[in-house]
């Protein structure tokens, strides 16, 4: 199979494909002279210092412009999606305007937003992390605005020839961009699975826009060769859908129409400009930054492993030694660094990723600790929040949830701000024991491995164990790619635990949908239904009001015709009930089930007080909170949730006050099934609080003016019958996730009976009425802590004594002075006098009558380890014990046997 890329445009208009002289690939051009394809290392950039669109746009301006003209070309406009893909849960953040499609709109499972449609979505890229700043062009969050059309079988939008004329309307009529400086490159895309033709659009130098026409997929195995196409060494085949994936640079665009020495000057002037102000930079002359631009646009930093080649060629070029050019170049790389990480961060953190050492908030914070580095190295002291609420100032009209936000925001910025200078105290111990290590191999340099382990167990940035390896003159070597390392390592999503099968799924295949009545009738207590078959020990009828486990709720218990049901659980649409006797029941016959109900109402009454509970904790905490998991019980709840610091004692207050207020205002609780894009487009990407919700129809649980989300549970009518709500307990599960324990209705009542049963017995053992135990149980307590201070000073006192008396009974056994001998007190007592009694040639063995415990010391010119002498006596005495050669310890079992022992003793030391 072949691609031609002939377009309707092309053959028109003269177009005329040529092959790149440089890099051999074709492209189309309207200029017969043209012998480059327009593309780095091929062609250098042209627009630097004269801008390739005749009027200077801003983000806002180059975003609308792009926006309105595809509207005005039939194409729906769409609201930017999170970064943080709610909807999907095998990447970690949105990297592309396509990701907000897959997998649901790709596959068909649902209708996308708009057909066609156009979108400004702001994208992550943590691969490029090293070059940012660099090179003058690469960031880690850039805008890619899209135009997509879903061709679904039998339901044409349009294709190629569509596609190439509304890029090229759009470059040459809106922006006015020179049609013979237009060059189209044939250029095959691949990921994901998918894969097609491409074009990349190139404008004096500078990629503009990539156009995918993703039509293919990986080819099954032992597909025959004439039905497939190889993509970049992949097979692939045609798929039923074929989508027009495009992706335009709105940054790059902007940067095109002023032509300043870099992007970054072009889209993040309101923080580059502040930044150099505050670290008194020296202005440079603004062909070094452009001829660096110009030159880094020629190759990659990471594909050369090192930036040493660019500084050298850029210093040729104006003239200046390597190192003038780093000192004048450097503080500027580390200010378009900055500006780029903290706007990342902005969108990261107002989309709910919360820091932390796993997944997205491990990458959140490799910016943050990044950025403070890099402040650091610039000599500013400013607090990195002090950026991020540049960023909000300046964003906050396009994006008005960064204001909503801005507290949350900034906190999370300052509370790790300080988990970061309590990690470099701790961390600069660590790397100071490392080095002794290495000293002791007499290797002089600390390894790869160790920079990303420290970097990833301690948070210690490579900068960091340099500056303190230096100091101690141990070399580092930071490669220039190790944060796009790093990441990489991040993002590698750690393979789903496959789920145990129940039965074999085969065996359910040809079964129909099992009918729901729980969902029916939640309040179902009693049914009639049809034996299907019996699988097993399981048995599958045709309806049923069980609930199968799922969504963090149990399954429901009880009866089938007086049999005992075990367990339910579901395989596809096909619900299974384990049974304790399954020779009972035969295909065709009706059986009568009957529901535990006080198992099923607890677990409702949990199900839906988490819920409501959640509701309480986001306008408590901030809507940065996100459910991170749950799982009800019939006497507790619990709920873990994304929260960057300990939820203190007045909070959890407000939280569950705001969520019995919720309760004692009865509000409805309503359920309806919406198909999956109709549900995000009226709710938003809250409803995926519970994860991923697989289907084209999904089931929307609506709190009255609370929450919403997608939850497939069993629930109650209001939140009047769940009755009071009662957090038990907080606990930090993991870095950024916070478990809150509660109980509802009866199992509430029952923890506070609990509680009052604890406060009346401590209340009779102190005999005082329960309002005064706090204030008695401090006195008791400050009264015991005086006396055991008294007990210490006279156990060192009856110490003394019974040193002054041990030294009276020194025996001589040969050349070894020895005491053996049985006494009163406790370990700790009889180390002390023993360490007393120490001298070199001394031998102490002390027992105690009255709490069995056993101390042995042994001088240095000795020849017995106290080990071995210890042994000794725990052999005759029972018990045990060991320790090093001058000191050991441990307890007898039998006191009777003591001078037994120590007699032993004697005659092992005499021999």
């Amino acid at each position: 199979m072949s691609m031609d890329m002939t377009t309707k445009m092309f053959k028109e208009e003269g177009w005329i494909r040529k092959t790149c002289k440089v890099c051999g690939k074709p492209f189309w051009t309207l200029d017969p002279d043209r012998e480059t394809c327009g593309d780095p290392p091929c062609d250098e950039y042209q627009f630097i210092g004269k801008p390739g669109i005749p009027k200077k746009y801003t983000l806002e301006e180059m975003r609308e412009a792009f926006l309105s003209f595809f509207e005005r070309h039939g194409h729906g406009r769409v609201k930017r999606y999170p970064v943080l893909p709610r909807w999907r849960d095998d990447v970690l953040l949105v990297g592309a305007s396509i990701m907000d499609f897959q997998p649901w709109v790709i596959s068909g499972e649902a209708d996308p937003p708009a057909n066609p449609l156009t979108i400004s979505q702001p994208s992550i890229r943590f691969t490029d992390i090293d070059n940012v700043g660099i090179t003058g062009r690469h960031f880690t969050i850039f805008e890619m605005m899209a135009h997509h059309a879903f061709n679904y079988p039998g339901k044409p939008i349009y294709w190629m020839d569509e596609t190439v004329e509304l890029a090229f309307e759009f470059f040459t009529k809106d922006l006015k961009m020179k049609p013979e400086d237009i060059t189209f490159k044939e250029n095959p895309w691949a990921g994901g699975g998918n894969a097609g033709p491409a074009f990349e659009v190139l404008y004096r130098g500078l990629e503009v826009a990539t156009l995918v026409f993703m039509q293919y997929k990986l080819a099954p195995p032992g597909t025959p060769d004439d039905q497939v196409v190889i993509i970049k060494g992949d097979r692939y085949v045609p798929m039923d859908t074929k989508v027009v994936d495009t992706g335009y640079g709105l940054e790059r665009l902007v940067w095109m129409s002023q032509g300043t020495p870099t992007a970054y000057d072009a889209v993040l002037g309101y923080v580059v400009e502040p930044l150099k102000r505050m670290a008194g930079i020296e202005k440079i002359d603004d062909r070094i930054l452009m001829e660096n631009s110009r030159l880094a646009g020629m190759f990659d930093i990471e594909d050369m492993g090192d930036l040493k080649v660019l500084r050298r060629e850029v210093a040729g070029r104006v003239g200046i030694s390597v190192e003038e050019l780093e000192r004048l170049i450097r503080p500027y790389e580390l200010i378009y660094a900055i500006a780029d990480h903290t706007k990342a961060l902005t969108f990261m953190l107002a989309d709910g990723v919360v820091p932390s050492n796993v997944k997205a908030g491990y990458l959140a914070r490799l910016l943050i600790r990044k950025s403070i580095r890099h402040l650091r190295e610039l000599g500013l002291q400013i607090p990195l929040s002090e950026i991020v609420a540049m960023h909000i100032k300046a964003l906050h009209k396009t994006f008005p949830e960064f204001k909503e936000m801005e507290d949350v925001i900034l906190d999370i910025v300052n509370v790790e701000e300080k988990r970061y200078q309590e990690t470099l105290k701790r961390g600069s111990d660590l790397v100071r024991r490392e080095i002794k290590k290495l000293r002791k191999e007499g290797k002089d340099e600390i390894p790869l491995e160790k920079l990303i382990l420290f970097y990833e167990s301690h948070g210690l940035t490579p900068e960091i164990v340099k500056e303190i390896a230096e100091k101690e003159g141990i070399k580092v070597h930071i490669p220039d790619n190790f944060y796009s390392l790093v990441a990489k390592e991040a993002e590698k999503m750690a393979k789903e635990e496959k789920e145990e099968k129940i039965v074999d799924f085969e065996l359910v295949r040809d079964l129909p949908d099992t009918r729901t009545l729980y969902y029916e009738d939640p309040f179902m207590k009693e049914f009639d239904a049809k034996v299907l078959k019996v699988i097993d020990d399981w048995v599958v009828l045709d309806k049923t009001a069980f609930y199968p486990e799922g969504g963090g709720q149990p399954y429901d218990t009880g009866e089938l015709n007086g049999v005992e049901v075990l367990e339910v659980q579901k395989v596809g649409k096909v619900i299974l009930h384990r049974v304790k006797d399954p020779g009972k029941f035969k295909e065709g016959m009706t059986v009568h089930g009957k529901i535990d109900w006080e198992r099923r109402i607890q677990h409702m009454r949990h199900h839906t007080g988490t819920h409501v509970l959640m509701g309480a904790l986001v306008r408590v905490l901030g809507k940065h909170v996100w459910q991170a998991g749950s799982q009800l019980s019939t006497e507790w709840a619990r709920l873990d949730i994304s929260h960057y610091k300990r939820i203190s004692e007045e909070e959890l207050k407000e939280i569950e006050r705001l969520a019995n207020r919720i309760v004692m205002e009865d509000r409805k609780v309503a359920w309806e099934w919406l198909p999956r894009t109709e549900a995000e487009q009226k709710y938003g990407f809250r409803l995926y609080q519970g994860g991923v919700v697989p289907g084209r129809i999904i089931r929307i649980l609506n709190i009255e003016d609370w929450d919403v989300q997608a939850c497939g549970g069993t629930h109650l009518p209001s939140t009047g019958l769940i009755g009071p709500i009662k957090i038990l307990r907080t606990e930090r599960i993991q870095d950024g996730v916070e478990r809150i324990i509660f109980a509802c209705g009866e199992a509430a009542i029952k923890e506070w009976q609990r509680e009052r049963d604890i406060i009346k017995k401590t209340s009779e053992v102190f005999r005082v009425p329960p309002e005064k135990l706090p204030e008695t149980a401090e006195k008791f307590f400050e009264e015991w802590k005086q006396a055991r201070k008294e007990v210490e000073k006279l156990k060192k006192e009856l110490a003394k004594l019974l040193v002054y008396e041990l030294e009276n009974k020194v025996e001589k056994i040969g050349e070894i002075e020895f005491i053996g001998e049985v006494v009163e007190g406790d370990l700790d007592h009889l180390r002390e006098a023993a360490l007393k009694l120490k001298k070199p040639k001394r031998v102490t063995a002390l027992i105690s009558e009255d709490t069995n415990a056993v101390v042995v010391a042994v001088g240095d010119e000795v020849p017995f380890k106290a080990g071995e002498l210890i042994r000794i006596i725990t052999s005759i005495a029972g018990g045990g014990g060991g320790g090093k050669k001058d000191l050991a310890q441990g307890k007898i079992k039998d006191v009777r046997k003591a001078r037994e022992a120590l007699e032993e003793l004697r005659k092992r030391l005499s021999s």
